[in-house]
């Protein structure tokens, strides 16, 4: 829906050189094999000079070799795994922060947030992973207590054996690493064990309006790691764009829920959009080469790619912005630590 918008916006100014942007859109099911065709069925079939993809790390990771065979670059729009920009892809180009990334944008508020013994509960994929080894290394760091590592199959809707051991460390703060689906789960089951905790999401995908609504007084109190503040938008980096897009999500009907999503989207898009206009042509290795000339503000903030991984076969890597937002009363706000400012 976020990539929709971006098109739209771009064919409305004329497109890229005088030509419409159009999409084609593969499913990957969230499933790595997947992934790996519907990437070679972009290249193979429909000749895109450019992908973005592909929402989970694993599903990233199993699509990376196919860009490499090809020659064609990808903008990742979600994946957190550090392995993505260390793996030594150079048509890999990434505007999420990678976990470190974004436990670095964290660190600063972990005094005032109260954390001296902390827990993990992560869903078991490269995501999931590399969140408790970055969280935890910053924390570590930090001089903050590492309790519980637990991980949660990514169908599992069950999560009451994880909690029950989480709750035996007398820590005071759970980190939590997974999509909004079992974060609902896992905090309704957290408050029926009655659990004591701090909630702290990482990877930017709670959606906590979805939360409020369906996890109810679950959810309350609990932080959030965020890349988009739809209920903010003039508190982004860009004011006047975010609050376009949150508008013309609205127009368009989309469940206000998706906006945490949907920037991503907006986001690749306008990026590849730039690329192919600074390259001249929307040939694959010339969009390539121009991606690392890009500089855009895009709704999350500023777009522009920094070398990441071996030397020679470097990734793209962009800085991206981080928030932390916190349910309270029942509504998305700005923690105390941050309303100030």
């Amino acid at each position: 829906m976020g990539a929709e918008i971006a098109r739209d916006w771009i064919n409305a100014r004329g497109g890229v050189d005088g030509r419409k942007v159009e999409l084609r859109i593969e499913d990957n099911k969230s499933d790595p094999k997947e992934a790996a065709s519907a990437a070679e069925k972009l290249i193979v079939r429909d000749q895109v000079p450019a992908i973005m993809g592909a929402w989970g790390s694993s599903m990233t990771l199993a699509a990376m070799p196919k860009l490499e065979e090809y020659g064609v670059p990808m903008v990742v729009e979600t994946s957190s795994a550090a392995t993505i920009t260390k793996r030594g892809n150079p048509w890999i180009f990434r505007i999420s922060p990678p976990s470190e990334m974004e436990a670095l944008g964290l660190e600063q508020y972990v005094d005032r947030l109260g954390v001296r013994r902390a827990d993990f509960l992560a869903v078991n994929t490269d995501w999931g992973r590399g969140a408790i080894s970055a969280f935890g290394d910053m924390l570590k760091k930090k001089g903050v207590a590492v309790g519980a590592a637990e991980y949660m199959e990514q169908a599992a809707t069950d999560m009451n054996a994880q909690l029950t051991k989480i709750k035996g460390t007398g820590g005071d703060t759970l980190f939590l690493t997974t999509a909004v689906e079992q974060i609902t789960l896992v905090m309704k089951q957290a408050q029926e064990q009655r659990l004591e905790r701090k909630i702290v999401t990482t990877g930017g995908s709670s959606s906590p309006t979805q939360l409020i609504k369906q996890a109810g007084a679950a959810a309350e109190g609990s932080y959030h790691i965020v890349f988009f503040m739809p209920w903010f938008p003039e508190a982004m980096p860009d004011g006047k764009l975010a609050r376009a897009f949150v508008d013309e999500w609205g127009k368009r009907g989309h469940p206000f829920e998706g906006l945490t999503e949907g920037f991503r989207g907006h986001d690749g898009i306008a990026t590849i959009a730039e690329a192919i206009r600074v390259a001249g042509r929307d040939e694959p290795k010339a969009v390539r080469d121009a991606l690392w000339r890009v500089s855009l503000v895009g709704v999350n903030g500023p777009i522009k790619f920094e070398k990441d991984g071996p030397a020679g076969k470097e990734s793209g890597q962009s800085k991206p912005s981080i928030f932390v937002v916190q349910i309270r009363d029942g509504k998305v706000a700005l923690p105390d630590f941050l309303a100030k400012k």
